[in-house]
């Protein structure tokens, strides 16, 4: 699906529209590892949640398992899941094939659980660079703006606001890929077509 992820396995989808800014994407039901994160930096939740990822994938999991590495890292502002009602995080580990109809649990202490995606909806924004706490709100302000003049309303269904999908290793400096994910409505006869 991804040119830049040919080396990790990642969640199939299919295109359903290009647009300049942005393209809308349909997901095939999948499921992921998650890391709740009561931080309201985007930055620190996702190396907090990843950092126990990490683990889990290493082997700190009840079958003692090691997982190899899957792209995108995800992470999601979840409006109204943190300390005083503010925004909190998730960041989420797409977990490979052989793992998708039995995810290994994560040791109690590392705070995991796996989440089974529906087939789903997803309008996305490529940006380059390092994922940063200012930049994320602005490429997610103009996907928002960008869909305010389309087919596509943000969904109602969803408690993400909008996420984050980071595809390369920190260590990487130049021709870095991420993108917003905001899922919407309006692309349900496609889910028919399509799976």
């Amino acid at each position: 699906n991804l040119v830049y992820s040919k080396d990790y396995e990642s969640p199939e989808y299919k295109v359903i529209e290009t647009e300049s800014e942005y393209e809308v994407r349909l997901y095939k039901e999948s499921v992921w590892m998650t890391a709740p994160v009561k931080q309201t930096s985007f930055r620190s939740a996702t190396n907090d949640g990843f950092h126990r990822l990490f683990q889990y994938i290493e082997g700190a999991n009840l079958n003692n398992s090691r997982l190899p590495m899957t792209v995108p890292v995800l992470t999601s502002l979840v409006p109204g899941a943190g300390p005083l009602d503010s925004s909190a995080y998730v960041v989420y580990f797409y977990l490979p094939a052989e793992f998708q109809a039995t995810p290994p649990l994560g040791l109690p202490e590392l705070n995991l659980k796996p989440d089974l995606w529906p087939i789903s909806c997803k309008a996305v924004r490529q940006f380059s660079g390092f994922a940063r706490d200012k930049n994320v709100v602005a490429e997610a302000e103009k996907l928002a703006t960008s869909l305010s003049t389309s087919q596509y309303s943000t969904s109602s269904s969803s408690n993400i606001t909008y996420s984050v999908a980071q595809y390369n290793s920190p260590l990487k400096f130049f021709g870095r890929v991420n993108e917003v994910w905001v899922d919407v409505d309006g692309c349900e006869s496609a889910k028919v077509a399509a799976y």
